[in-house]
């Protein structure tokens, strides 16, 4: 029996060929694709090569919400501003510039530091303390 199997074994690895004399897979050559078309260029222009003019302001005093934002410009040259108010009461007031060579901007803050007394939003319960025996 044992004969047989290792016969059977060394038939097997006799049979298997090398494997650099292994036939390789004929591929088929890659397909050729036209030249990519040039497309025009888009035909509108910058959106900036117009003059305008845009504000707006909120003030809301519930949310404390108050800001605004106004940008301007003339063809060539954009400029404005916009501001926030901070957490603190300071406003904080952004300024900038683009002349087409990049934007310049600087940044301000106005006012001061408000302090803040802490006052609970909530009142006091409606509902009696829960029971506690004395001993």
């Amino acid at each position: 029996m044992k004969f047989l199997i290792i016969t059977f074994l060394v038939a097997v690895v006799l049979a298997e060929k090398p494997a650099n004399k292994r036939a390789t897979p004929a591929y088929k050559p890659a397909p050729a694709y036209p030249a990519p078309e040039s497309y025009p260029a888009p035909g509108y222009s910058k959106s900036y090569d117009y003059p305008y003019n845009f504000a707006y302001d909120v003030k809301d005093d519930p949310s404390y919400n108050n800001f605004g934002h106004q940008e301007n410009a003339d063809g060539k040259v954009v400029s404005g501003s916009y501001r926030v108010v901070l957490p603190d009461g300071r406003t904080q007031v952004h300024t900038y510039k683009d002349e087409g060579y990049g934007l310049v901007a600087s940044v301000k803050t106005e006012g001061a530091i408000k302090t803040y007394d802490y006052k609970p939003a909530y009142k006091a319960s409606a509902y009696p303390a829960p029971y506690s025996p004395k001993y």
